[in-house]
């Protein structure tokens, strides 16, 4: 199980793929890991791309230092993993935090980046106290005492209906995320503003949101769309959050073509 010493910490980290071919390098959501990329991964490779998933900081089998966190420090985990890597230069998708990892990125480091994928994401969401209830509440109950209320923000009702095995593992992903991991990177999208700078992004840039998301809506995709000139906006219908899962076969061949056109 490969981990690298990373930015002050340990990232678990999956390298798969044909070799010297394009890496996709795929970040996280808050609150799950990179077992949320697994519809993904197939479809990737099997379109010829190498893929790199971690657990960021804080979540799944990588360490869980001390908080708080910052975007600024989840960005140069990234970098630094590319780095121990040997990777100069890769495609980036990001779901939600992993999303905001991704503006991070396109901003501070953007010769590192080939193309952006944003998904379920936001520059900045606001509302501190909905943040520190939610760090009061997992330090006081565990992570038990926000399973059910993220699962509902993250898929439909038709969602968990039809696919309730994966919509479980998910609620595993979440209840086993370390409650101090949780907590420092609740503090890290607290106080993430990145509406002003994102506009510095030239890189292309694919956006993704569910029509039904209510963590990272429509509203704020369309943000993101509107200050990026070099980007392209895809809602996708019957989904929430995790559209990667929800819609998963839509998601893959929006994705892919997105990537493909960038390497012609």
């Amino acid at each position: 199980m490969p981990f690298a010493d990373v930015n002050g910490t340990q990232l678990h980290y999956e390298l798969r793929g044909p070799e010297h071919a394009p890496v996709v390098m795929l970040s996280n959501s808050l609150g799950s890991n990179l077992r949320m990329w697994d519809e993904q991964v197939p479809e990737l490779t099997a379109a010829g791309f190498q893929v790199l998933l971690y657990d960021s900081r804080g979540h799944g089998q990588s360490a869980v230092p001390q908080g708080p966190y910052s975007m600024d420090m989840l960005a140069r985990d990234a970098v630094g993993l590319l780095d121990t890597l040997g990777l100069d230069r890769v495609f980036f998708c990001g779901l939600s935090k992993g999303g905001m990892v991704g503006q991070m990125l396109g901003i501070s480091h953007p010769e590192r980046i080939l193309a952006l994928v944003l998904c379920s994401t936001s520059a900045h969401i606001g509302m501190p106290e909905t943040w520190n209830e939610r760090i009061k509440a997992v330090q006081e109950h565990g992570m038990q005492a926000v399973a059910d209320a993220t699962i509902d923000r993250w898929f439909t009702p038709a969602g968990q209906k039809r696919l309730p095995e994966r919509v479980e593992s998910v609620r595993r992903m979440v209840q086993s995320t370390p409650v101090q991991g949780f907590s420092a990177s609740c503090e890290a999208i607290r106080d993430m503003d990145l509406r002003d700078s994102i506009s510095a992004i030239t890189l292309p840039t694919f956006i993704m949101v569910g029509e039904h998301d209510q963590g990272t809506p429509v509203s704020h995709a369309e943000f993101i769309h509107k200050q990026i000139p070099s980007s392209e906006l895809r809602i996708i219908s019957n989904a929430a959050h995790m559209i990667g899962i929800e819609q998963a076969e839509v998601f893959n061949k929006t994705l892919v073509d997105f990537l493909k056109a960038q390497t012609r």
